[in-house]
């Protein structure tokens, strides 16, 4: 399958016009929605690669640029669905979003090794830093999550959640056993905590 999906995706006659490059952000985090984003590009756009490459000035600055240069669709699965159904069904879920939005006559790539269970849907590894239409998506779907926690730092601001992101950091895990936890923490996921203050939230 693997070797299917490189020669796909290795043959310069495909029509990257009907290329939808898929990339999420917000995976491993403890806090906060799993952001997916499908992106077909309609221009030539320099300096793309992998968002985690990228500086947060790079980023955004290509954010701007990339929505003006596609089609694009973002979707999400907030933290309270996650625990509900489980990271790997979440992934599905957008994956699936993202498929029914561009339809049937489009070729789709996503970053990884998995697809998840969704037919129609090809992968390569680290195929955020190779195909421009897939690092584009890796650039949305990460500036749109981050500026989203940062919105969120605002709500709940003992968090920090403008700095971590919703990731495990050792300050995020001593705010918890502090505060609990606030409605956008992922509870399936577990974290080790010191104390057992875990099951106090802020509501």
């Amino acid at each position: 399958m693997k070797q299917e999906s490189k020669a796909l995706f290795d043959n310069l006659d495909i029509d990257f016009n009907k290329l939808c490059g898929i990339d999420e952000a917000g995976r491993g985090p403890i806090a906060g929605a799993l952001i997916m984003a499908g992106v077909i590009l309609t221009k030539e756009i320099d300096d793309l690669n992998d968002s985690k490459k990228l500086t947060e000035k790079k980023r955004e600055k290509l954010y701007k640029i990339i929505k003006n240069s596609s089609k694009y669709f973002i979707y999400e699965v907030n933290a309270a669905k996650i625990d509900e159904i489980g990271l790997s069904k979440a992934i599905k879920e957008c994956l699936e979003a993202i498929k029914n939005y561009f339809g049937e006559d489009t070729n789709f790539l996503f970053d990884g090794n998995s697809a998840f269970g969704v037919d129609g849907i090809s992968t390569l590894v680290k195929a955020d830093a190779k195909i421009k239409a897939v690092s584009a998506a890796s650039i949305l779907a990460k500036v749109y999550r981050d500026r989203q926690m940062v919105e969120y730092s605002k709500i709940y601001p003992e968090y920090g959640f403008e700095k971590h992101k919703g990731y495990g950091t050792k300050a995020h895990i001593e705010a918890i056993e502090k505060y609990g936890y606030c409605k956008i923490h992922r509870r399936s996921f577990k974290i080790k905590l010191h104390s057992t203050k875990t099951d106090t939230t802020l509501f």
